[in-house]
């Protein structure tokens, strides 16, 4: 079963390095670990991924690449996430193989039905407080994203604008768990993680 607090990496927000920072991801209690890049080449992803990747098998904790299969094939990291514009999980199945954790970003419940068809192994869905880190992600209201937790025969996190003051605001929603950028990496990330780790068990 995955883990309830998946962390998403953002570099802007990183003061020190990403391995150090991915640790402390993960040592505050972070138990899924999404390496997510923009406007770089597959050549630098891959360096990335394989930095982040090293941190994560020393806690045996799983490291996802947003969108890229490419990269991940090459880092060898543990799965993909894909949007809604990127390849079916179907395809990216065939390419990492049976064992590949593959996460699909679904907004409506034909969407969730279609990834799970599909063979996606969860369901990212929001932005659900909004987000300053996806400028094209519209917010969600609670009542769709219970109705698609609701629908959903995978696990779905609720991800957007997530941090240790709003995460209670999710229970009873159905969510699996919470996918966190900012409000893990902003500050002190580990005492972040902490929080955020006790607090999803309440959902």
């Amino acid at each position: 079963m995955l883990g309830k607090l998946y962390a998403i990496t953002e570099r802007s927000l990183i003061g020190g390095s990403l391995a150090d920072s991915i640790e402390q991801a993960i040592l505050g209690g972070s138990e899924l670990i999404q390496l997510r890049e923009k406007n770089i080449t597959d050549e630098q992803y891959t360096e990335y991924a394989k930095e982040a990747l090293a941190v994560c098998r020393k806690y045996n904790v799983p490291l996802i690449i947003n969108d890229n299969i490419n990269v991940c094939l090459k880092s060898g990291a543990d799965g993909v996430h894909l949007g809604q514009g990127d390849a079916s999980p179907s395809d990216a199945r065939k390419l990492l193989g049976a064992d590949a954790i593959i996460g699909v970003t679904a907004k409506t419940i034909e969407q969730v039905q279609k990834a799970h068809d599909d063979g996606a192994d969860y369901i990212g869905s929001g932005a659900i407080f909004g987000t300053a880190t996806k400028n094209d992600a519209k917010k969600m209201d609670f009542e769709t994203l219970k109705s698609i937790a609701a629908a959903s025969k995978i696990p779905v996190y609720a991800i957007g604008g997530i941090c240790t003051d709003n995460i209670l605001q999710l229970e009873g929603t159905g969510v699996h768990g919470v996918a966190v950028v900012s409000g893990i990496f902003k500050g002190d990330i580990k005492a972040n993680a902490q929080k955020l780790s006790e607090a999803v068990t309440k959902l």
